[in-house]
């Protein structure tokens, strides 16, 4: 995630770029590739994958995040500004990308979370924590890591290209319902794998799996809101005793954030500590895959049966 300075940088940016995409580009209509094919412009990996799958060969996808890089610590340039604007649809989270949520225009975007019922945002905040990023929602905007609310997407992500591109209206509305079935698949493994487990317990480095224990009846404790934020020793203390009594033997970390914090954790309550992907940049496989590889991930730190 950015730094406040980080942030207040982007804005500036974004505030430069998008007066001179305007002054340059006019207010434009949505722009399509030279085939005719109408521009998606996805801002992170799970909705790119998504728009991918719904969209097809009928319209041309971009993602605005490399693969690698969190979401939030993205800065748009005087381009990725000019094509969220120019765009035929920009699908976003409202509240993981700041610069996204102002650069986006409102009659050609479509921000996921409307579409599903959304959990509330963590509830551990440390002081000064809601100034870096998504916390000051009232809600997790992590929404992709249910894949049943995924599928919900999915579905309203194809009643909207159709409604974009009317010539292929009948294309995109059968792609969605074939990937939202592919997600409702995917959730009922998770259900079944995750139905007999001796801790349904998830003490995370950061609060990001909220819709995931909320589906499958998981209970998250995350160390921090924000990976970047150092957890105060009375968090970690909190946090410690928690994991003791209630049995705790794994500490889930994430790839593209330090795990000092987890291993310093995990030392304490002596456990070991495991990497569950929340998915926010590309995996190596593709969205059903690396989601697989958490739901085994889920199994064998919490004890589940077959």
């Amino acid at each position: 995630m950015m730094s406040g300075f980080s942030r207040l940088r982007a804005g500036g940016l974004l505030a430069g770029a998008a007066l001179f995409a305007t002054a340059a580009c006019g207010a434009g209509a949505a722009e399509t590739t030279p085939d005719g094919k109408p521009e998606v412009v996805a801002a992170f990996y799970p909705l790119q994958w998504l728009s991918e799958q719904v969209g097809g060969s009928d319209a041309q996808v971009s993602g605005l995040t490399p693969p690698g890089v969190e979401p939030h610590d993205v800065e748009l340039g005087i381009q990725q500004v000019t094509e969220l604007k120019n765009a035929t649809l920009a699908v976003y989270v409202k509240g993981i990308q700041p610069a996204v949520d102002e650069a986006v225009e409102p009659d050609t975007s479509f921000d996921a979370a409307t579409a599903v019922a959304t959990v509330p945002a963590g509830e551990h905040a440390e002081e000064g924590e809601e100034e870096h990023g998504h916390e000051e929602l009232p809600y997790d905007p992590h929404l992709w890591l249910d894949p049943s609310r995924l599928a919900t997407v999915a579905t309203k992500l194809g009643e909207r290209l159709a409604t974009a591109d009317p010539a292929h209206a009948q294309g995109y509305k059968e792609r969605a319902t074939k990937t939202a079935a592919a997600l409702g698949a995917l959730d009922q493994e998770f259900t079944k794998g995750l139905t007999t487990c001796t801790s349904r317990t998830l003490v995370t480095a950061h609060e990001a799996f909220g819709y995931l224990a909320d589906r499958y009846q998981l209970k998250q404790v995350g160390i921090t809101l924000d990976p970047e934020t150092e957890p105060s020793p009375a968090r970690l203390s909190e946090v410690a005793k928690l994991a003791k009594a209630e049995g705790v033997t794994t500490i889930f970390t994430e790839a593209l954030v330090s795990p000092k914090v987890a291993e310093v954790l995990a030392s304490q309550v002596g456990a070991k500590t495991a990497v569950l992907d929340p998915l926010e940049s590309k995996p190596s496989g593709d969205y059903l895959s690396a989601m697989r590889d958490n739901l085994k991930t889920l199994q064998t730190a919490l004890g589940c049966t077959a």
